[in-house]
């Protein structure tokens, strides 16, 4: 009786590469490098589109704290001025629709107006309403935007170059 074993080498078969299914580690990276580029020029417009959304919100609340001081001058022959974001106030002082002060991006405020012409008006004759940036949000560019019962707009202080807040 006589055993033959025969060994088999690996240098026998022909070699085939095995088929197997996925990407590469260049082609993961090449798209990980194209949606950073896409992410690092869409960002900065994103963001500058929420700022305008968050000013244009400012905007509408204002003009809705200056109808209720209209309505406050009918009925009490006088303005009322008080800082921003304060609570004691018959009026809404934030910039948020429903959501409360919480959510909201600006507090508002009124004051007596600027002197136009030489003239300083009463706080019987004009009132300024202006929204400020609320922590955590902020605003490099507008640090306050104001509108006046004389319909005079202003931004950051001024009412020149009002572009920035009222577009």
């Amino acid at each position: 009786m006589t055993f033959s074993i025969k060994w088999q080498s690996l240098y026998d078969k022909p070699c085939a590469r095995p088929t197997t299914s996925g990407f590469t580690l260049i082609e993961v990276m090449i798209v990980v490098a194209i949606i950073s580029i896409l992410a690092a020029i869409a960002y900065p417009s994103y963001i500058e589109s929420v700022r305008k959304a968050r000013r244009a919100e400012a905007r509408a609340a204002m003009t809705n704290l200056l109808q209720q001081q209209e309505r406050y001058l009918t009925q009490n022959n006088t303005y009322l001025a008080f800082t921003a974001g304060a609570t004691t106030t018959p009026f809404k002082t934030y910039s948020a629709t429903e959501e409360g002060l919480a959510k909201s991006s600006f507090v508002l405020g009124a004051r007596l107006c600027q002197a136009s012409g030489g003239a300083v008006p009463t706080i019987r004759d004009c009132v300024e309403v202006f929204a400020v940036p609320r922590a955590p949000y902020t605003d490099p560019t507008v640090t306050e935007i104001a509108l006046d019962s004389i319909a005079r707009r202003g931004c950051n202080g001024a009412y020149t170059n009002t572009e920035k807040c009222w577009k």
